[in-house]
């Protein structure tokens, strides 16, 4: 009989991105063939205390000794040997780079992006320099640290946004300055760095990408939301979007948009998996609008259609990524330190 995978799926985690987390990651233990892994998953409160499951012959452990802020004695024990961490934590204090840190003090492998990918990607701000200085189109915005006057150059609407949060959360589009004083008085309440960005018009689209050193990106989807902008509940409430496969755009633009994805996800150092986001312009100029580096993964979220339609299908899609993780730590593994 062939030695299964011992894979543990860490979900939940302290952002607002919570119950998502949970979803997807509910979902990936359902599709993780149990002939080939062994799963455990591993559910992060949001205040940060880790619910570890206990391995074969472990001992119990005590909750209020679960909170992993770097290895403990306890945690092997508990949570038992393990060969590859799918992390499936949106957001700050798991997309951001801590977790992928911790996973790497403690030599384990895990899929996704790592610490530099990681925390570069979650920072709007940080992201769009390094894209800027790759020549990767981004759109225009200023930047508003605490003490920072409200600063608008570019007219209405806008959209002001945390700089180090996902899912829509405390972003706003603002139509006059009173909305801008509003969107950005929101905004700092999740984050101390705040982005005034230029308004995009035009078509959403989003794009897989697979891989380490020879990324891949999926076919092109289209977004349709049913709202004004694409916000939270139009990205998570039920009927909230359509996604159109393949987006309707002329080929040439389409095949911009998927070379567009692969270079954000090279620029960036990004391996494993990203979902790369974008606007196109009336004019068929393709925008970069964000990487994320853990994306929605259940069956249906955008990500993993997109990788189905493209000949990927949701249980190979996960077969792969677990490949990839094991391969960069091997090579990492042979790195003289």
């Amino acid at each position: 009989m062939t030695t299964r995978i011992r894979v543990a799926v860490l979900a939940g985690g302290r952002s607002s991105e919570h119950e998502i987390s949970l979803a997807s990651a509910r979902s990936v233990v359902e599709a993780l063939d149990p002939d080939r892994y062994e799963t455990r998953t591993i559910e992060i409160g949001r205040d940060g205390v880790w619910a570890l499951p206990r391995g074969p012959g472990a001992p119990a452990i005590d909750r209020a000794h679960a909170s992993l802020p770097i290895p403990t004695a306890a945690a092997p024990q508990a949570l038992g040997a393990i060969d590859v961490v799918l992390p499936i934590l949106h957001g700050p204090f798991g997309e951001d780079g801590t977790v992928q840190g911790l996973l790497e003090l403690a030599d384990i492998p895990y899929i996704g992006a790592g610490v530099t990918a990681s925390a570069l990607c979650m920072d709007k701000d940080l992201f769009k320099a390094v894209l800027r200085d790759r020549g990767i189109p981004v759109a225009s915005s200023v930047t508003l640290r605490t003490g920072d006057a409200v600063e608008n150059p570019f007219g209405y609407p806008v959209f002001v946004k945390p700089a180090r949060l996902g899912s829509s959360v405390g972003i706003s589009k603002a139509t006059t300055p009173t909305e801008l004083d509003v969107a950005v008085s929101l905004a700092r309440r999740h984050d101390d760095k705040v982005l005034v960005e230029e308004f995009q018009p035009g078509v959403e689209v989003e794009v897989g990408v697979l891989g380490n050193r020879e990324p891949i990106a999926s076919v092109v989807g289209e977004i349709v939301a049913h709202a004004d902008w694409y916000d939270y509940d139009a990205k998570y409430a039920a009927g909230g979007m359509d996604l159109i496969v393949p987006a309707r755009l002329p080929d040439e633009v389409t095949e911009e948009v998927r070379r567009l994805a692969v270079e954000a996800f090279i620029a960036t150092d990004c391996e494993g998996m990203a979902r790369v986001d974008f606007f196109v312009r009336p004019d068929g100029q393709v925008v970069v609008n964000e990487l994320n580096t853990i994306p929605g993964f259940t069956a249906t979220s955008v990500y993993a259609k997109l990788f189905a339609e493209s000949g990927i299908p949701y249980a190979a899609l996960l077969d792969r990524l677990v490949e990839l993780a094991l391969d960069r730590h091997a090579q990492r593994r042979a790195l003289a330190y």
